[in-house]
């Protein structure tokens, strides 16, 4: 339960003053959001995730992930939809990279599809799915645009889910390095911005506390909404291992192909849009300050 002041909770009385905040920054200066008021070098982009955008779930020798089998249980999806498709990236990655051309973008995003790498979650890496990795990120690079890569956006290979619950193993730390490495080999001849995990508390949370995303995990209600887990533990055992397993790959990183690749930063975390504007907000208060 949140803090409250005066029966109105911290989370509340948050949203309520960036939201009148973004009002008020959108009213007093229309031409607010401007690349002017960024310094030289802010880099523009957008983002992605592999099981969010790729879809083509079953071409590619791709693996399933905890996702696909976690939007097919009844009552989980609202809309009963899952991401078989999605926004058809994998088929549809070059116009999208026009797009983001004509948008100006600087950079983009995306994270890779463990279980497209390696569809049992460990072995030998899938070639068609390498391919197609190289085949994304030399068409960004054609098009000027900076490739930043997510090892981990939450989609598990659902072998190792099977084999050993995933995150809850430590197991899973050794596999993630290996993962992790096959990329760095692959990909960080071209790529030089790497983030180990997208929003980890997130995951932890959501997906091993309240159940309410994959892997679907949680004890409170008598396990009437999942029915496996232990919400008083494992989120702290699913954030221990990945802490393990980014300090795991950093390591390697840094023994290995620090020369040749940049890892910043460590995690991706939540950034609102709300913060956003009060960010620009910022810039443009010390622009005017340096003007004067």
């Amino acid at each position: 339960m949140s803090p409250t002041i005066n029966n109105i909770s911290i989370s509340t009385l948050f949203l309520l003053t960036n939201f009148i905040f973004l009002i008020w920054a959108i009213k007093s200066s229309p031409e607010l959001i401007s690349r002017s008021n960024f310094p030289n070098g802010f880099v523009f982009g957008t983002a992605s995730s592999a099981y969010q955008f790729e879809g083509a779930v079953n071409e590619g020798n791709r693996g399933e992930s905890i996702w696909d089998s976690f939007s097919r249980l009844p009552g989980r999806i609202l809309d009963f939809s899952n991401a078989d498709v999605a926004v058809d990236q994998y088929h549809r990655f070059e116009s999208d990279i026009q797009l983001m051309k004509d948008m100006g973008m600087d950079a983009y995003r995306f994270s890779i599809s463990w279980p497209r790498i390696f569809p049992n979650g460990t072995g030998e890496p899938n070639p068609e799915g390498i391919n197609y990795y190289n085949n994304l990120i030399d068409a960004l690079l054609v098009k000027g645009i900076q490739p930043y890569v997510t090892l981990y956006h939450w989609d598990l290979p659902q072998a190792l889910e099977d084999r050993y619950e995933g995150w809850l193993s430590n197991q899973v730390i050794e596999d993630f390095e290996n993962y992790a490495s096959t990329c760095f080999k692959a990909f960080g001849d071209r790529v030089k911005y790497w983030v180990t995990f997208n929003e980890p508390r997130g995951y932890c949370i959501q997906g091993y506390d309240l159940g309410v995303q994959a892997p679907g995990r949680c004890s409170f209600v008598g396990h009437l909404i999942c029915k496996k887990g232990k919400s008083s533990t494992e989120p702290y055992i699913v954030a221990h291992n990945i802490l393990q397993s980014h300090a795991a790959v950093y390591r390697n990183y840094q023994k290995n192909y620090k020369v040749h690749i940049r890892m910043t930063p460590p995690f991706t975390l939540i950034f609102t849009r709300y913060n956003l504007h009060a960010l620009i907000f910022i810039l443009k208060i010390i622009k005017d300050n340096k003007s004067t």
